[in-house]
């Protein structure tokens, strides 16, 4: 049984196709990344998946069961975190504060054992701070771990996103461009922790990424659309080489382009 499936999946916005008749699964342990051009309906794949987006047919499944049921707030407590493309976090709050925030799922207690701060709720604190406090060593964000937000390079923003998402103990993640805005040193530590993110902590990556160089080094397959459609899925050598999968990037032989090279 995949992690993840996605069957005939189609969603519209009044009469444009976003994503027509789309199928695909990730299996369990993999890094499994989404690429094509601009608008091609890769992160609208992530937003259903996170339950934001309802599709028009089709279903999602996540460990064999339908989650279009599901609301947002609830997709965290299956199990599935993700990233944004623009960085979205509390901007006055602390790094610490914010990957806690990541904890809110795992949470038990109510507003009146809260307020008494009972021997359960002190527990449960100490609990959700050594889970922050492994994510911190993890991403090598000790330098950081008080500092508010607002005062953080771009960069750094971006793996306390990461961070936050991991801290909710995730078994899949969704990570949408998390090279984006990066620099060279930057993706490569990218790079490094997703492979870590998957065989040290056991979490299966679901990824959309324009950076080619990034989604070769990383994914175990790779699924190309372009308008809304799949054109080719398999290893990233196989997708990279795949004649629709060239035109669509690169244009047709009469120099009409097709789309913006990811």
């Amino acid at each position: 049984m995949s992690l993840l499936e996605l069957k005939n999946v189609t969603l519209r916005f009044g009469g444009l196709v976003a994503v027509n008749d789309v199928s695909f699964s990730v299996e369990e342990g993999e890094v499994f990344a989404l690429v094509g051009p601009n608008g091609a309906g890769k992160s609208t794949i992530l937003n259903m998946i996170s339950r934001l987006y309802t599709p028009a047919e089709g279903d999602i499944l996540f460990e064999g069961k339908s989650i279009l049921g599901a609301e947002p707030h609830d997709v965290p407590v299956l199990g599935i975190a993700r990233t944004f493309q623009n960085i979205e976090l509390f901007e006055q709050a602390s790094v610490l504060q914010n990957l806690l925030v990541g904890r809110h799922t795992h949470c038990c207690s109510n507003f009146l054992t809260d307020m008494l701060f009972t021997p359960f709720v002190r527990a449960q604190e100490r609990v959700h701070r050594e889970a922050v406090e492994h994510v911190i060593d993890f991403l090598d964000l000790q330098p950081y771990r008080q500092k508010l937000i607002a005062g953080l390079p771009y960069g750094v923003r971006k793996v306390v996103e990461m961070g936050r998402a991991l801290a909710v103990k995730p078994k899949l993640l969704l990570l949408d461009e998390p090279a984006s805005g990066l620099s060279v040193e930057e993706t490569q530590d990218v790079a490094f922790w997703i492979e870590d993110i998957k065989k040290v902590m056991g979490v299966t990556v679901l990824m959309v990424e324009h950076d080619m160089h990034l989604v070769s080094s990383v994914s175990d397959r790779v699924m190309a659309l372009a308008d809304g459609s799949m054109l080719s899925i398999g290893t990233p050598q196989e997708v990279q080489t795949d004649p629709a999968v060239i035109e669509a990037y690169l244009g047709s032989d009469d120099g009409t382009e097709s789309g913006e090279a990811a």
